[in-house]
Parts: C-alpha cells; sequence; structure tokens
C-alpha cells in the first residue's frame, strides 16, 4: 500500500507517533488509508448537508476495513457568484480543487479517495486530481434540491434571474418576484434544473466513476446516505483490487459520457470540464467529437431550463441508468466502473418508468444531441450552443450586431431597453484570459429570456453562459478577442449569420475587410494585475 510509505518499518516511527495522536490504534495504522474529499461548506445550498454524505461514507469504509482521513476543499456557488466580480473566479476554482485534492492525497500517501460534491467546478476538480493522481478513486456527488413550487407550478433557480426580465419589461412586479425567489429553492442539494452541477453529476456517473443511481438521486433522500454508505465500502474493495481511474477513464468511456449529455441536453460547459478531465487521464476530446457524437445521438430529455422536468422527475423516471439502457445501442457497454461491473451490467435491468420525461430513441425530443459546435470565420477555433434550448425560430438568424466590452455594459444596456428584436448582443473581452476567469453570464441571458426576446434575439461571447441558459446563446467564441480573436474587431451594424444545422457562426465581411479590422486591431491589458486572476489570465488558452 502507499501509505506503508507513512506508516511501516522503524523508521516511520515519527510518523505512526502523529498518527497515534490522531487516536488511532496499530490496528487501524495497518488498514488502507482512504481519503475523504469534502467540499462541504454552509454558503453554497448544493453543500451544505455534505457533512451528512460524509459521515456516511466514513461509516462505510470503517465497515469495510478502512481507516477513514476527510479534508475539505474550496466550492464556489455559481449562483451566488453571478453577475458581478465575483463570477470571474469560479472557473479558475476548478484548478485550485484539483491541486488542492492533489496536494492532500501525494503528501499524506494515502491509499485510496472518495470524493465527496457537489457543484459546478468542484466535481470536474475532484475528478481531475483522481485522474491525474491515479490511485483508486470513487465519487459521491451530493445530489440535487427538490423543485419549488409555486401556485402549483414547478420552478427552479433559474426562474427568478429570468423573472428579472420579465420585471424590467413591467410584466411582473417586485411583490411576485419577492413570492418566486422564497419558492425557487426549497432546500439543501445542487438546483433543481440541468444545469452544470446536476449535468457533471450525470457525467461522473455515465463515465462509471460513481455508483448507479448517484446523479439524480435527491440530496434530502435517504437512498443517497445508503449510496454513500456503500461507496464507502466499494473503496476499500476498490484499494484492495487496485482499480485505479486509469482502467475507467477510457476514450470509450468519455464517449459514453458525451453521448449520455447529448441525450439529456446537458450544460454546454462540459465542452470545459470533459477535456480538462481527460487531459490528467492522458487523453484529448477535440471539440468535433462533440459535433460527431451530438449529430448520433439524439436528444431524449427535455429538462429545466428549457424543458419542464427537473431532475426529481428524471430520477423518478428512472435516472441515468434508463438514459443510458435507451440509448445502448450508441454505447460502449463492456467498459469498467467503479461499481465491480460493466455499463452494461449496471443498466441491463434499467427501465424508463415515464416515457414523457425519458422519451424512446423513436420519438426523441430532437433527432439531433443537445449540444452543438459552431466554426466560421467568426470562430474559427469553434464555440458552443446548447441546441436543446433553441427556438425552432432560431436555428438561423441574421441579424445586425450590437457590441459591448463587458457583460456590466451589456446587462445596463438590456435593461435599458437598448435590445431590439432580430439583434445578436456580443459580449467580448470575457474569456479565460480577457476576462479574465471566463466568467458565466446567467443575467443577461436571463434577463433576454424573462423580457420575452428569446425568439428573437441572439448572444454571443468569448466567455461562457451557464447551465441555467436557454435561448440562442453561442459561447465560447475561440479565439477570445483578449488574443485578437474576430470577435474583438466587430462592429455595431455588422451583420452576423448563425445557422445551427449547418453548424456555421459568420459575420458578413470579406476575408480582405476581416484582414484590415485585424491588421488595426491593438491588444489590451489585463483587466487584472495582481492574484488568482492575473496568474489565470496568463495561462495559454487551447
Amino acid at each position: 500500500m502507499r501509505s506503508d510509505e507513512i506508516k511501516s518499518g522503524i523508521e516511520r516511527a515519527p510518523h505512526r507517533a502523529l498518527l497515534k495522536g490522531l487516536g488511532l490504534t496499530d490496528e487501524d495504522i495497518a488498514k488502507p488509508f482512504i481519503g475523504i474529499a469534502n467540499s462541504y461548506t454552509s454558503i453554497v445550498p448544493g453543500h451544505v448537508h455534505l457533512r451528512t454524505i460524509a459521515e456516511a461514507v466514513k461509516d462505510g469504509i470503517l465497515e469495510a476495513g478502512g481507516t477513514p482521513f476527510e479534508f475539505n476543499t474550496i466550492a464556489v456557488c455559481d449562483g451566488l457568484a453571478m453577475g458581478h466580480e465575483g463570477m470571474r473566479y469560479s472557473l479558475p476554482s476548478r484548478e485550485i480543487i484539483a491541486d488542492s485534492v492533489e496536494i492532500m492525497l501525494q503528501a499524506h500517501r494515502l491509499d485510496g479517495l472518495v470524493m465527496v460534491s457537489n457543484c459546478d467546478k468542484v466535481t470536474p476538480g475532484m475528478l481531475m486530481a483522481a485522474a491525474r493522481v491515479d490511485i483508486p478513486a470513487i465519487m459521491v456527488t451530493g445530489g440535487p434540491m427538490q423543485a419549488g413550487r409555486l401556485d402549483g407550478k414547478k420552478i427552479s433557480y433559474s426562474s427568478v434571474p429570468e423573472a428579472l426580465g420579465q420585471v424590467v419589461a413591467g410584466k411582473m412586479s417586485e411583490h411576485e418576484l419577492t413570492r418566486l425567489e422564497n419558492a425557487a429553492c426549497p432546500g439543501c442539494g445542487s438546483c433543481s434544473g440541468m444545469f452544470t452541477a446536476n449535468t457533471m453529476a450525470c457525467m461522473t456517473e455515465a463515465l462509471g466513476m460513481s455508483l448507479p443511481y448517484c446523479a439524480t438521486s435527491l440530496a434530502t433522500s435517504a437512498f443517497k446516505v445508503r449510496l454513500a454508505h456503500q461507496t464507502g465500502s466499494r473503496i476499500v474493495k476498490l484499494v484492495t483490487e487496485d482499480v485505479k481511474p486509469s482502467s475507467i477513464l477510457t476514450l470509450e468511456a468519455f464517449e459514453n459520457a458525451i453521448s449520455v449529455d447529448m441525450a439529456l441536453g446537458g450544460s454546454t460547459n462540459t465542452i470545459l470540464h470533459l477535456p480538462a478531465i481527460a487531459k490528467e487521464a492522458g487523453l484529448t476530446l477535440p471539440l468535433s467529437m462533440f459535433d460527431e457524437i451530438g449529430r448520433r445521438v439524439p436528444h431524449l430529455s427535455s429538462m429545466i431550463p428549457s424543458g419542464v422536468n427537473a431532475l426529481e422527475d428524471l430520477d423518478a423516471a428512472g435516472g441515468v441508468p434508463a438514459v443510458m439502457n435507451e440509448i445502448k445501442t450508441l454505447l460502449h457497454l463492456k467498459l469498467p466502473t467503479v461499481s465491480g461491473k460493466t455499463v452494461g451490467e449496471n443498466i441491463k435491468d434499467a427501465k424508463v418508468l415515464d416515457p414523457q420525461v425519458i422519451h424512446p430513441l423513436s420519438n426523441p425530443v430532437h433527432a439531433e444531441g443537445g449540444i452543438a459546435i459552431l466554426t466560421g470565420n467568426l470562430a474559427p477555433k469553434g464555440s458552443v450552443i446548447k441546441t436543446a434550448g433553441v427556438s425552432p425560430k432560431m436555428q438561423k438568424h441574421t441579424g445586425p450586431a450590437k457590441v459591448y466590452d463587458s457583460e456590466k455594459e451589456a446587462i445596463t444596456s438590456i435593461r435599458a431597453k437598448d435590445v431590439k428584436p432580430g439583434d445578436v448582443l456580443v459580449i467580448r473581452y470575457e474569456g479565460p484570459r480577457g476576462g479574465p476567469g471566463m466568467p458565466e453570464m446567467l443575467i443577461p441571458t436571463a434577463t433576454i429570456a424573462g423580457m420575452g426576446l428569446s425568439e428573437s434575439v441572439a448572444l454571443i461571447t468569448d466567455g461562457r453562459f451557464s447551465g441555467a441558459t436557454r435561448g440562442p446563446c453561442i459561447g465560447h467564441v475561440a479565439p477570445e478577442a483578449f488574443d485578437g480573436g474576430p470577435i474583438a474587431i466587430l462592429r455595431n451594424g455588422d451583420k452576423i449569420t448563425i445557422d445551427i444545422p449547418n453548424r456555421t457562426l459568420r459575420v458578413e465581411l470579406t476575408d480582405k475587410e476581416l484582414k484590415g479590422r485585424l491588421a488595426k486591431w491593438k491588444p489590451r491589458k489585463p483587466k487584472i494585475s495582481k492574484g488568482i486572476l492575473s496568474r489565470y489570465s496568463q495561462c495559454p488558452t487551447e
């Protein structure tokens, strides 16, 4: 065992003395050392209950013959960080999480890892660390919150920022907004729609790194606690059998995850997170892979924010195993998982219990998957759109650009009602380096939706959009403006054409005009000159 490096032999007597200072016995020290990376914090609704989950994990580890050691990571709530400078810190937090877990595993020579996670950057950050260190590892995600209810209608967190647009448009009073905010998030757990947190939980299960039904089981359920106990027991077996993430996180496993992503119409942030996890596993996921899989895997579940179903509905309909069983002809079924069974064995008895929530392959919500990659002279290295949330009216759209050099400028303009039907809003200098931090931008997209303009106004950015976004919103435009991408030289009134079926994003300028403008473009100084964002802005983007 790795932990022998800190506990075996006469030369490790000082180390054992410290371990005994924790109250451990010689019998405890002789067992496998299992780390529990817990992202509990009392400021994030998705994480406030994770102490209970971690305790169940500990019980499972102890019963199975391991010795658990719990440590913590940071966790940013994207909803609380949204719409102000705090959002610039969200994506960089993923790297801090990965590094902190790596440091704890390596410094203390732990034999195995249980990841107790839930929200947007924490789940991929922990998975990155597991792939990087490559010791036996398993994840238990904390689960979604229940959907809110107001006047007999199902609502979620995303209902609230969209309501801001209704207030701006005079369609809702501030009193009604208060009623909505009081009902939207009824308890702990990750926000109840197919936003980034729940998408990544589903990706974790589809990859084979969590036990079946983990992703969709509610945060408040007894089943989640039992599953956490089983997860703790299972990690000891994984250590005994030396089953490492490298044997599970294969290229075929990522193909399975992307297929499930397409079937569920998940968050576009998977385009950031899955390749980052794969890179730590020594693999490359090109953008073309997402588009290729998206063309052959149909969209089967219409989930909030694009549809009406919450995670509790997906869970009741059979969860991720039922989705995977429905698309099993499109999956790799012989792959190993942390359960000790293959993908095929995990899903063979899963049934779709509600075909209105998980549609059959013969009657999909959309014939193609929920995410598409667009390229063209405005995005030579690609851009991403969540097609699951786009009206048929906006599958093809040409309109005049309204250009903003920051999210703040765009929000001010939108709330001043400067945006007109047909416009294409361009928000630039919000990319990974230019932002810096590539902030999510839910407030402008939700305000547009709330104003009733999501079927007539498009948004384009070199930053990214929240998993709670719906409508024709194109993010991740590359190269970003800060690096001199074509988005940097757009002017108000330029005609922009979006063609989702043909996967193109173009500005109606000649090559000569584009080159001329780019030749005159001058780089900007970084917005921030100290701290983590300064360091982050110096990192090259791929």
